[in-house]
C-alpha cells in the first residue's frame, strides 16, 4: 500500500487547519477500517460464544453421567 504524504507549506509553517485536516483525514480512515471489520468480529465473537456453550454442555453431561449413584430399593 503505497503511503501518501504531503509536504508542508512552501513557508514551512505548520497551521492549526493544517493539523485538523490531517486528523480528519485519519479519522475517516479510521472509521472506514472499523465498519468493513464489524461483521468479522461479531461473527467471530458468536461463533466463540457458541462453541463454549457447547463444551459447557458435553462437559456436564460427562460429570453428570460420571458421578451418577445407583440407589437400589429393595421391599422385605
Amino acid at each position: 500500500m503505497a503511503r501518501q504524504s504531503r509536504s508542508a507549506p512552501p513557508d514551512g509553517e505548520v497551521t492549526p487547519a493544517d493539523i485538523r485536516a490531517k486528523l480528519a483525514e485519519i479519522d475517516g480512515s479510521v472509521q472506514t477500517t472499523a465498519k468493513a471489520a464489524a461483521p468479522i468480529g461479531l461473527a467471530a465473537g458468536l461463533g466463540t460464544v457458541f462453541l463454549l456453550l457447547l463444551l459447557a454442555y458435553f462437559l456436564g453431561r460427562r460429570r453428570g453421567t460420571k458421578g451418577r449413584t445407583v440407589v437400589e430399593i429393595r421391599r422385605i
